[in-house]
């Protein structure tokens, strides 16, 4: 669909290039289509399942271990999964002022016209969880056709759930152009901080002294949360693997 429908319309470059962050990545893995051991297919008489975890996708049966593979012996039929994922970071706390609010629009300069033909889900979520419990305070528009709550690293979620597939969705108006308002004058403390969330900042000078600090918090009063920290850096600098410190609780980890 490119530009024409769905969320790609979105896409408009020079906004997603004048965001506080942007990142692009392609994520390509096998997964297992057909599996021995799933009881709805049949079983291959020399194969046993060693699969962990099965689950539906749509109309395929995928197999699937821990870490994301599968079994050799007991896959039958090997498929590739593309994954295609943009990470956009817009700061309107800061640069509008200490104001909340945001929509679409503003963060996009366009709003939703259509749904990709060719999609099979087409969906945009909101993150509309409560502050201290007050439920109150944010509105949504236009209303979601759905909410959905979710557990997230431990915190209960609410979404608001646009399905662009939906045929009532574009019945009231030509567009989706989705926002977020408070219904009470802005206060100008702070956003809150999540429960798991990370700082980083530049020290030293050079190419000797220089470092990169990366700080990763866990706020929970006792859950561990397992982190995959991917770090992003200029093109002319250039990284020492061996000068890698890892220190957890004031105690230094030796990189394996």
């Amino acid at each position: 669909c490119s530009l024409q429908a769905g969320l790609a319309v979105l896409l408009k470059a020079e906004r997603l290039f004048h965001s506080s962050y942007h990142s692009q990545a392609v994520h390509i893995r096998p997964v297992c289509r057909v599996s021995a051991g799933l009881s709805s297919l049949p079983e291959h008489p020399k194969r046993k399942s060693k699969a962990t975890l099965s689950h539906r996708k749509g109309s395929h049966w995928f197999a699937q271990l821990p870490w994301g593979g599968f079994t050799d012996a007991s896959c039958l039929a090997v498929s590739w999964e593309l994954r295609q994922t943009l990470t956009v970071v817009f700061d309107f706390f800061s640069s509008g002022q200490g104001k909340k609010d945001w929509s679409l629009f503003k963060m996009f300069s366009r709003t939703l016209t259509d749904t990709c033909p060719l999609a099979s889900q087409s969906k945009v979520y909101v993150d509309i969880s409560p502050k201290n419990k007050e439920k109150e305070l944010l509105e949504v528009s236009p209303p979601p056709t759905s909410v959905h709550e979710a557990i997230v690293q431990g915190d209960k979620k609410t979404y608001a759930v646009y399905d662009l597939l939906s045929p009532s969705l574009f019945n009231t108006s030509r567009s989706l152009n989705v926002q977020l308002k408070w219904k009470r004058p802005q206060d100008s403390s702070e956003m809150p901080i999540p429960t798991l969330h990370a700082q980083r900042y530049v020290g030293g000078y050079g190419l000797q002294t220089g470092q990169i600090c990366t700080l990763i918090y866990n706020t929970h009063p006792y859950r561990a949360f397992p982190v995959i920290l991917l770090e992003t850096v200029p093109w002319y600098l250039r990284l020492y693997v061996h000068t890698l410190t890892i220190i957890t609780k004031g105690k230094e980890n030796k990189p394996s």
